[in-house]
């Protein structure tokens, strides 16, 4: 910044002397052609050499003043060719400083103004702009309600942290549905130096819900207007987004310019880069009043403290009762009640340069806030066609957005050091955790997978479900990675009760399962099904905690335990349901058995009953479950004796046993130990043994399981031999766990293991 400064001074200095000194030139000569204070003719003919008035003098005058001239006209020459040079360098050096100013945004500049909040690349002034306090808190508010905002608002936080350079606090107006998904979201993600605060968006709904709001955004989209009541009374300014805003640059920077409020100015907003308050877009179109072309309000900043001096609440109020009267209705939310405010008091505003809040909608001026990429501060997807929005560079603010939506937000877990932040619980308790494992060991990596918290995003899509009124529901529970999408639909028709996912997936993975399940008409009419979105980190599959994601996120007293490759039979739904009340399930503790088979077919005519299903048991075309591989995993279910059951019936633990189940909501979790392939299952069959679980088979249920590419896990298990015996030692670590919680009772899995 000093330099281009220093650079304009040389510019201005040179061409202030471009234009001095032949200004003082041409005076001279004229002040040269006075006598006795009378200006002297310079008529050719008063200039002869036989005029009177010419005399030897002033001959050696004007040769002296042509001599003169053209030592002017050197330096001017000389001037001119400074003045390029100065010119090229400036142009140069600050090109560098935004290539500079580019690279310290990416994380990688040691500039210690830009560090400290200082406003680069846009100002025209020399002088540096106020400073932000290296680890000053910035404040940042965000209305937040619903499924779909709740997964916009992670790529605005996925922007803001990528280029942060201080500790955030952000302030969440969410709705009890934003509330779950945003806590579990921040908690697993363990950012360092951010704070979350949650306020109760439906406590709120009071205050704003006697105002008619056309905006797509419904009553939520009013409650900007209510956040001097809301937020804490000691906190004295706050930056408000909407959820579609995407930042290019260090949100200190627009934390900085409150420095810049002068008197009474308490609002900090950029002027509306369309015509809707102009009232021309069509005929008829009555906007309400507003400033010229009023303000947008996805980016605000608010001087809460003054603004509750000014009273605030009360001035909004009377302003939007009395032109309600008129307009009947808002159009663009609380957009509209903060424009007429500013109407009738323009002095509470404090302008931003536009490219605070580049817009783009359809038919905005947006392209005049930007020359270049240095330009760019705040993106602002202001339409409802949002990323398919009419605008000439769409294309590139696309592939700006898109960057954030797929970026992996783990590496976002970045200290800001020489800050102090407020100790984390879950954060110290992972590190003493980690720090008590031996590195050295040949098996640490499995053991640290166990401690390894996965970013979580629950309800990834939206998800409705109405309980049942005999509280006899069962949801069907199951994991899955990206090769096992092409699984959703049929399980989907096949089972019409509620499901509970968790999928394994990037960030990139997941956005393209959001892509797969809005193409897709059988998943989109489907509500009942929650998807659970875990993200990858580590280089094993945590099978058994994406289970318990699952498990824990069921809205049913009830739920079957499956897998993604298995397919249920026609009305297995209904059947469990009535299962359940026949066997007394809600004062029993019982597991019910559903007797698992397989087909090696990818095209396969799914049996239809029991009988046609034991037909092609007889044809080979399909087999009991992992015969020919496990025979151990169900041969419990004693299979000879299912083929003629007509009741349910009892069936013993024995080891290595691995039904698929139904049981209470209330069941053991899945033991997180045991990752990738390999005794994942077996282990919780034993744990619900060893809790005096009953195992009843089923007599007319039925899942078949799909044929597949092996998995990588199972790859990494029959070719990697250190994978093997870890594998086994971590089987005996949990034994030993069973005999110490269960006691004498236990000793039944250690001898069982011996003699298998």
């Amino acid at each position: 910044m000093l330099g281009i400064c220093r650079g304009r001074r040389k510019f201005l200095a040179a061409s202030l002397t471009l234009l001095f000194v032949p200004a003082v030139t041409w005076i001279y000569l004229f002040a040269g052609s006075f006598e006795d204070g009378k200006p002297v003719s310079l008529s050719p003919i008063e200039s002869q050499p036989h005029s009177p008035r010419y005399t030897a003098t002033s001959q050696r005058e004007r040769e002296s003043l042509e001599v003169r001239m053209r030592e002017v006209e050197e330096e001017n020459r000389a001037l001119r060719k400074q003045l390029s040079l100065v010119q090229s360098r400036g142009l140069s050096h600050r090109r560098g400083n935004h290539s500079k100013t580019y690279s310290m945004e990416e994380g990688t500049g040691d500039s210690e103004s830009l560090r400290a909040g200082i406003v680069a690349g846009n100002s025209s002034e020399c002088g540096q702009q106020p400073a932000v306090e290296k680890c000053e808190t910035i404040h940042v508010a965000i209305v937040c309600a619903g499924y779909n905002a709740s997964r916009d608002v992670v790529t605005l936080v996925k922007s803001v942290l990528f280029h942060r350079r201080n500790p955030l606090h952000f302030h969440l107006i969410a709705d009890a549905i934003a509330k779950q998904i945003l806590a579990t979201l921040f908690q697993t993600w363990m950012v360092p130096a951010v704070r979350i605060d949650f306020y109760d968006a439906d406590e709120l709904k009071s205050e704003v819900s006697w105002i008619p709001n056309k905006h797509y955004s419904g009553i939520y989209g009013l409650m900007k207007l209510v956040l001097t009541k809301t937020l804490p009374a000691n906190l004295e300014r706050v930056i408000v987004l909407d959820t579609d805003i995407t930042f290019a640059t260090d949100i200190a920077e627009l934390w900085a310019v409150f420095h810049k409020f002068k008197g009474q100015q308490v609002l900090g907003l950029v002027e509306n880069q369309s015509d809707w308050y102009l009232g021309n877009l069509w005929k008829n179109h009555r906007p309400w009043p507003a400033l010229g072309r009023g303000y947008n309000t996805g980016v605000i900043l608010l001087l809460l403290d003054k603004l509750r001096k000014m009273k605030w609440e009360q001035m909004w109020r009377l302003t939007a009762e009395r032109e309600l009267m008129s307009m009947l209705s808002t159009s663009l939310a609380d957009q509209d009640i903060f424009n007429a405010v500013i109407k009738q008091n323009p002095f509470l505003v404090y302008q931003l340069p536009c490219f605070w809040n580049v817009q783009l909608s359809d038919h905005t001026r947006s392209e005049q806030c930007y020359r270049d990429v240095s330009d760019l501060k705040v993106i602002h997807w202001n339409s409802p066609k949002k990323l398919r929005v009419k605008n000439k560079h769409v294309e590139f603010f696309r592939n700006l957005y898109l960057t954030f939506l797929e970026y992996d937000g783990n590496l976002l877990r970045r200290e800001l050091f020489g800050c102090p932040s407020e100790a984390d619980v879950n954060s110290e308790n992972l590190q003493k955790q980690l720090s008590e494992l031996d590195e050295d060991d040949l098996c640490y990596e499995f053991r640290r997978e166990r401690f390894t918290v996965h970013r979580t995003h629950l309800y990834f899509l939206h998800y409705e479900y109405e309980s049942a009124p005999d509280n006899t529901d069962v949801t069907l529970v199951a994991q899955l990675s990206m090769d096992r999408l092409q699984m959703l639909e049929a399980i989907c028709k096949h089972w019409e009760g509620p499901i509970s996912l968790a999928l394994y997936l990037s960030d990139a993975e997941a956005q393209q399962f959001l892509r797969y399940a809005q193409g897709s008409e059988v998943l989109m009419s489907r509500h009942n099904v929650g998807y659970h979105i875990v993200y990858k980190e580590g280089q094993f599959y945590p099978v058994n905690l994406l289970r318990n994601v699952a498990m824990k996120h069921i809205s049913t007293p009830y739920m079957f335990l499956s897998d993604i490759d298995f397919l249920p039979m026609y009305g297995l739904y209904e059947y469990l349901r009535k299962s359940v009340v026949q066997l007394d399930l809600a004062n029993t503790k019982k597991a019910l058995i559903v007797p698992a088979f397989e087909t090696l077919r990818y095209r396969l005519s799914f049996p239809k009953s029991k009988a046609e299903l034991l037909s092609m048991l007889d044809m080979g075309t399909l087999f009991t479950f992992r015969y020919h591989v496990w025979t151990k995993g169900h041969a419990p279910t004693n299979f000879a004796k299912w083929r003629t059951a007509t009741t349910p019936y009892r069936v013993e633990w024995e080891a290595d046993f691995e039904p698929y189940v139904v049981v209470r909501q209330d069941c053991p979790e899945y033991d997180r130990r045991f990752v990738g392939f390999g005794w994942n299952k077996v282990a919780h069959i034993m744990e619900l043994d060893a809790q005096e679980y009953e195992f009843t088979v089923l007599p007319n249920a039925y899942m078949i399981h799909m044929p597949h590419a092996p998995s990588f896990d199972i790859t990494k298990f029959r070719s990697n031999k250190q994978y093997r015996i870890c594998l086994k030692t971590l089987k005996e670590e949990f034994q030993q766990d069973m005999s110490r919680r269960y006691g004498f009772a236990a000793l039944k899995y250690l001898t069982a293991e011996n003699n298998s």
